[in-house]
């Protein structure tokens, strides 16, 4: 089993970067569809280039939320749709989608984990852009 380092230090965090950067090349070679059905969506969540780059800057920040991203499959099957929102037009990743679905996943052992899918302008295929795990102090909203 692959020790996770827990700091906060530049190391701590290149480490856990590589740690998913790893985990996702893995999963690409045991999905090479790259999609999973989610259950909330009744539709396909796509790994793409954006979906690695996003997630390995933003969850290697936090361990928390590296362990999470060892989750992926029950991640993108299970989270369940909370709000959607237009995406940013000033973002260099954002800027080939018109929407981003937030969706939360209750996750054993680590807490509620977003899932942030973009949806495409023009083929509307949806995207997994990042997942992190949220403040263990936050609880999923019961009426969101």
């Amino acid at each position: 089993m692959i020790e996770i380092p827990k700091g906060t230090e530049k190391e701590d965090i290149a480490i856990r970067k590589r740690i998913i950067f790893e985990f996702y090349q893995k999963w690409k070679q045991e999905h090479p569809e790259m999609r999973m059905y989610n259950q909330s969506l009744k539709e396909y969540i796509n790994i793409r280039y954006v979906s690695i780059d996003e997630t390995c800057a933003h969850a290697s920040k936090n361990y928390l939320s590296t362990l999470a991203v060892l989750q992926l499959d029950a991640i993108l099957t299970l989270a369940v749709k909370k709000s959607v929102t237009l995406a940013k037009s000033n973002s260099r990743n954002q800027k080939p989608f018109e929407k981003m679905i937030t969706m939360i996943y209750d996750c054993p052992g680590i807490g509620a984990v977003k899932l942030t899918v973009g949806v495409r302008k023009v083929t509307h295929e949806k995207v997994q852009y990042c997942i992190t795990a949220l403040d263990v102090k936050k609880s999923i909203p019961k009426d969101a």
